[in-house]
């Protein structure tokens, strides 16, 4: 139903109308029982699944909606009807700031991938406490952390920890992310001296708290293979719990949609993203000798896609285009075959 008919209607609409016209529908649909029993058995929307337990979390299963979806924790009951196991907010910012002007997501359909410059918009992190005071039971949520816009990189450590000071009672996790290409500079924070000055910041007031969370950190595509090889010393020598890896490439290479530079800049997720993705989990799991957990996120629209991942050597993964284009039925079909390692 969701690829013969939904899709091609809500893909008539501009790709962040269609985000929360179809996420209102569906709030309003469940809220009607018998609604709510109807959209399970047209979208196959049960499976059983197996829990995955990554630094004493114990995720119901090993499927997570990416960051950026659900940017203000609107969302999070609507999400767990649809399957998912864990969701992580964000990017939240101590601050509200509206983002980059609009147009700034673009759907790259013949790559069945996604352009966005969306630029951290977000209503601030006291915004996304106020609801998840009243988060689902059962739902694990991480809180993705950055700077504001404004923030040069020399303050951006106060930005980080504002966050997670205001999100620590609230979430499960956190993720440390310095990967964004659409906040001018945050890319450089992964320098290896900055990155572990911001890491060492984060972890220090974790280590403070009677309950500290499970810290993750958010890695670009792009990096090369020395630039790994500093993330995994760091990762292990300031005690960060694991890393996520991918966030969006920069890079416009072997896309099939035609001019794509004429949509300006941004970060291409999806299909594109998919085999690099992949090679860069496998070279941090290789390179540290399984020390820490990957979460994997890149082009993971299939089974054979996820699979592919947890072979490379993630413990769980993460979609986000690939369920626009795929539909809500891509969670189920999923943990219906997949394998996880151990």
């Amino acid at each position: 139903m969701y690829r013969k008919v939904l899709k091609h209607l809500l893909f008539l609409m501009s790709p962040e109308k269609a985000h929360y016209f179809s996420m209102a529908m569906l709030k309003i649909a469940i809220s009607i029982p018998v609604m709510g029993w109807v959209l399970k058995q047209c979208f196959k929307l049960e499976v059983e699944a197996q829990p995955v337990i990554i630094c004493g979390l114990k995720f119901p299963n090993a499927i997570g909606m990416a960051a950026g979806f659900d940017k203000d924790a609107r969302f999070l009951n609507e999400l767990q009807f649809l399957g998912f196991g864990s969701v992580e907010i964000g990017t939240l910012t101590p601050v509200a700031q509206p983002g980059n002007p609009q147009p700034r997501l673009f759907r790259l359909k013949k790559d069945e991938a996604l352009l966005n410059r969306m630029g951290f918009n977000n209503g601030g992190v006291g915004d996304a406490v106020s609801r998840l005071k009243n988060r689902p039971p059962g739902l694990i949520v991480g809180g993705n952390i950055g700077r504001n816009k404004l923030t040069t990189n020399e303050n951006a450590a106060s930005d980080y920890l504002a966050c997670f000071d205001a999100l620590h009672p609230y979430v499960d996790y956190f993720v440390v992310n310095v990967s964004s290409p659409n906040t001018p500079g945050l890319r450089e924070l992964q320098g290896r001296e900055p990155l572990a000055a911001l890491l060492r910041a984060v972890v220090t007031r974790n280590n403070e708290l009677l309950k500290p969370r499970p810290i993750f950190l958010k890695i670009a595509p792009d990096m090369t293979n020395s630039q790994l090889d500093d993330v995994v010393e760091i990762i292990i020598k300031e005690k960060v719990d694991g890393v996520i890896a991918t966030n969006t490439t920069i890079s416009r290479d072997n896309l099939k949609t035609l001019n794509v530079d004429s949509l300006g800049s941004g970060g291409i997720s999806g299909a594109p993203v998919r085999s690099r993705s992949t090679e860069v989990i496998s070279y941090l799991h290789k390179k540290s000798g399984g020390a820490f957990p990957i979460i994997g996120v890149g082009g993971i629209d299939s089974l054979e896609s996820a699979q592919e991942k947890i072979d490379a050597g993630a413990s769980i993964v993460q979609v986000f285009s690939g369920f626009i284009y795929r539909g809500p039925s891509l969670v189920s079909s999923i943990l219906a075959g997949l394998r996880l390692n151990g």
